[in-house]
């Protein structure tokens, strides 16, 4: 019997795709210190605003070198969005009542609960 190899590339090792034909956004470096000293570069678009504080590999809250803290007491956080609010931008409240007063017949009715046990 021969002896016979597969040859090719290794798994992971290289990529077939090449760069050719992409055109990258233009791009700039901005520094950032965190509290235990660390300095480094994070790189951004040209047009993305600069972020004021960045997480250092460290774990601590690195401040932008040079840079004022534009985001203010201005900014308030979104509230959380709960089921009910999604509901509402879906229908209104009087859709919603309907549906819950069919609902309840269904139920009170006992034909919701015997139509569940019929599919299964």
């Amino acid at each position: 019997m021969v002896e016979r190899s597969l040859r090719g590339m290794k798994i992971g090792a290289n990529s077939l795709e090449s760069e050719t034909g992409v055109s990258f956004v233009e791009r700039r470096e901005e520094s950032y210190v965190c509290a235990n000293g660390h300095r480094f570069k994070v790189t951004l678009a040209i047009d993305a605003e600069s972020p004021y504080k960045w997480e250092c590999k460290c774990g601590a809250v690195a401040e932008l070198a040079g840079g004022e803290d534009t985001s203010g007491e201005e900014t308030q956080p979104k509230p959380a969005r709960t089921h009910w609010d999604m509901l509402l931008e879906r229908r209104s409240k009087e859709e919603l009542e309907v549906i819950l007063h069919e609902r309840l017949e269904l139920l009170r009715s006992g034909k919701l609960h015997t139509r569940f046990y019929q599919k299964h």
